[in-house]
């Protein structure tokens, strides 16, 4: 039996961190998912050498796909409410469908219903997804039993966002649920967000 753990995180650092100390620690990167938001993420994508045509299905191959390494296979698409990502995983496998132009995907089922889906709650799903549309990473990683506390003590050591206080810090601001409709963070909302947390991650 298998089981979903998840963790976000307010500094893209310490999201990369954890994946690449899941995947020391024997997690396979197809079963790891990461889903940061494009801005905060200081990522810079690499030129496609597909060829003429190849369009969306190059970068979305990159998101589903992993290379030698989850982080290897990041790439981008779009979620509604969110705004650009840089994903990677199977946790945006089933929401990535394919639009035309400019090489990036679509998250086209809903990010509240892909992670649901896969067993995260429902109410740590809304705060997740208003994380990563304010400037943070979410790191996914469905694993066995057997693994699920070195996993969780992974997630533990660098920096998660405690969902349950981070939630009564949106709510006490008037936000109740993460809307897909809304307008995405700007740069500078962003930067405003993340200011509020530095001092105050969890450790």
């Amino acid at each position: 039996m298998t089981t979903t753990l998840s963790s976000l995180y307010d500094d893209y650092s310490d999201a990369t961190r954890t994946v690449q100390e899941l995947e020391d620690a024997g997690i396979p990167h197809a079963d790891i998912s990461m889903v940061a938001n494009r801005a905060a993420s200081g990522y810079v994508e690499e030129p496609s050498h597909a060829g003429a045509g190849a369009g969306t299905g190059a970068t979305v191959g990159a998101v589903l796909g992993g290379g030698a390494g989850l982080l290897a296979g990041l790439g981008m698409l779009a979620i509604p409410g969110v705004g650009p990502v840089v994903a990677a995983g199977w946790l945006v496998a089933t929401a990535v469908g394919a639009v035309a132009g400019g090489g990036v995907g679509a998250a086209s089922g809903g990010i509240i219903g892909s992670m649901t889906s896969a067993g995260v709650d429902e109410r740590d799903a809304h705060v997740y997804a208003e994380g990563v549309r304010r400037g943070g990473t979410l790191v996914t990683a469905r694993v066995p039993e057997s693994q699920e506390a070195t996993v969780a003590a992974i997630m533990r050591r660098n920096n998660p966002v405690d969902p349950t206080v981070r939630s009564t810090d949106y709510r006490n601001a008037g936000w109740t649920r993460f809307d897909e409709s809304a307008v995405p963070y700007t740069t500078d909302e962003i930067e405003r967000e993340r200011g509020l947390y530095r001092t105050s991650r969890s450790r």
